[in-house]
């Protein structure tokens, strides 16, 4: 007889009870949270970043900004963006939404509105008015253009609305459009008072956490200090020679070299922090005191922080990928992640957050840059490319040329003038494109109602269709040769359906995610059914990306 077994059956029932003490205790010590989830989410997109930002400095980035992140988390190292206007109001809807502009609505920064016969931006809203801005108009902005839910809506759904969204940065779509459209909090800065400010559409007064803020006037101060190198300009060996003829220089500067005065002669402009580093500071400071003035990460529920870098767009555009000047930019940009993830080490616990990283766009090198290398590029003029059109339309059809509009490279026609003179849309685009073709710029002009006849690669068309939204679009597009620009004279730009603007990172790490990386291709709209999956809620209303499921644990 074996006299150990009742002692080997109470062990057993010991160690099977084990799990399940384990886990009661869980429930115990957080009673309002059975299901486990990060107690925060920090979103953080940075405005014009190509995915090659991530290796073309790593020799000079810190252990604890992008090299952590790429260190502990999971990098998707093919991810683009699937559709071809690569800005930043579709970007951050895109990201937000894990939808597209055909289905989202959000077509660029601004558009043309045929009922309205003018242009609007895209978080632009009559019905509100600012709060802490130094003139209403700046604040008249909310999410309402935006026509589907955010990951940061499910979130709030999904908790009862227990969780809590805080959205910041410089622009005031990069902040709205992550907030969604029942954010707690979104603030954006005020150029013309260094504030940051909010509309009606979230609150009626800035609270208390933000006026304190705001009265420490750091947009001064910072602007103050100027810009220098952040190294010897020696060591910058990612970049051209600090003086290049095709580098725009900031105001009251005689040349685009370091160092950069920020302060003008009459007094302040708060507006030129958004073309500096200090930007990326003075974001990264609001964040932290977002954190703390709201409390995010401390209740019972999973709080979100959608955080955008704004700054790197101002200085991208200006001086180029090539530049000193970017270069430093993100030199400085990994020092102000170390900073924020060292605080939320502290402030939540290390592995209790859960962060993305990924960009609103990418950008294309300098022509001038380019063209020096022997590379095919160019520059346009967008308003000859536009006369250019009416006047072939006018030869055409006797003085008429039927336009009502141009923007985002697609024109808006006057159907009801075409009817009226008997002109069908096919010899309006005819006419277009044998005229247009005759520049080496131009490559086609597409029937955006007729884009699954159009011959061009199947590539192309699904990331034009995955653009056209069919109340919102325009007619007619102009496709533009890759390598050429319609920014003049000095500068780059993006929003192209090229490689240089859809490549962006998109990396994660902290709680829920695994330790790799992935070549398969990803797509900007996986990012939120993606972080969906993680928190255990529904992908938003008009999600049409993936699971990326090796990188969730």
């Amino acid at each position: 007889m074996n006299h150990n077994l009742p002692y080997r059956l109470i062990l057993l029932h010991l160690l099977l009870l084990q799990p399940l003490h384990t886990w009661s205790q869980k429930i115990k010590e957080n009673p309002a949270q059975t299901l486990l989830r990060p107690r925060l989410v920090v979103g953080i997109v940075v405005d014009q970043m190509r995915y090659d930002y991530l290796y073309r400095y790593y020799d000079k980035y810190g252990e604890g900004g992008f090299k952590r992140m790429l260190r502990e988390g999971f990098n998707a190292r093919n991810n683009h963006y699937h559709y071809s206007n690569t800005s930043t109001g579709a970007g951050h809807a895109s990201i937000y939404s894990g939808s597209a502009p055909a289905v989202h609505g959000i077509l660029g920064n601004d558009w043309y509105v045929p009922a309205l016969n003018k242009k609007i931006n895209c978080v632009e809203d009559k019905t509100v008015v600012g709060v802490g801005a130094a003139d209403a108009e700046s604040g008249e902005r909310s999410p309402a253009n935006l026509m589907v839910t955010t990951m940061t809506d499910q979130l709030r759904i999904a908790t009862n609305f227990r969780s809590r969204t805080v959205s910041i940065a410089l622009k005031d779509r990069s902040s709205i459009l992550p907030g969604g459209h029942s954010a707690n909090h979104a603030y954006w800065y005020d150029g013309d008072n260094g504030n940051w400010i909010t509309s009606t559409y979230y609150r009626t007064e800035l609270p208390a956490w933000v006026r304190n803020f705001n009265a420490l006037k750091l947009p001064s101060k910072y602007l103050q200090k100027g810009w220098q190198t952040l190294l010897p300009i020696a060591e910058y060996t990612q970049s051209t020679p600090d003086d290049q003829s095709y580098e725009e220089k900031l105001p009251d500067n005689a040349k685009a070299v370091f160092p950069h005065k920020l302060m003008p002669a009459g007094g302040i402009d708060f507006d030129r922090i958004g073309s500096t580093p200090w930007g990326n500071t003075l974001t990264k400071d609001m964040a932290i005191a977002a954190v703390k003035g709201e409390q995010l990460g401390k209740g019972n529920d999973t709080d979100f922080l959608a955080l955008s870098f704004s700054a790197p767009d101002g200085v991208g555009h200006r001086f180029g990928p090539n530049s000193v000047e970017q270069e430093d930019l993100y030199l400085r940009l990994d020092r102000e992640l170390e900073e924020l993830f060292l605080f939320l080490d502290q402030w939540t616990g290390k592995g209790q957050y859960t962060v993305f990283l990924t960009a609103d766009h990418g950008v294309m090198d300098v022509p001038e840059f380019l063209t020096e290398h022997k590379i095919p590029a160019g520059r346009y003029n967008t308003n000859v490319v536009h006369q250019k059109i009416q006047e072939a339309l006018s030869a055409e059809f006797g003085g008429e040329h039927f336009i009502k509009a141009f923007s985002l490279r697609q024109i808006y026609l006057d159907k009801k003038k075409m009817r009226e003179k008997n002109v069908s849309m096919d010899q309006v685009q005819e006419v277009i494109r044998e005229k247009m073709l005759a520049y080496p710029e131009i490559t086609d002009v597409l029937n955006l109602s007729k884009l699954s006849s159009e011959s061009i690669p199947d590539y192309q068309k699904q990331l034009y269709l995955n653009e056209y939204n069919r109340k919102r679009s325009g007619d007619l597009l102009i496709v533009f040769q890759p390598g050429w620009i319609g920014r003049n004279h000095v500068g780059t730009t993006h929003g192209t359906p090229y490689n240089y603007d859809t490549h962006v990172p998109f990396v994660m790490f902290g709680w829920g995610i695994r330790q790799g990386e992935t070549l398969q291709r990803t797509h900007i709209s996986d990012i939120a059914p993606t972080l969906s999956a993680l928190l255990h809620i529904l992908p938003p209303s008009g999600s049409i990306g993936n699971v990326i499921h090796q990188a969730l644990k």
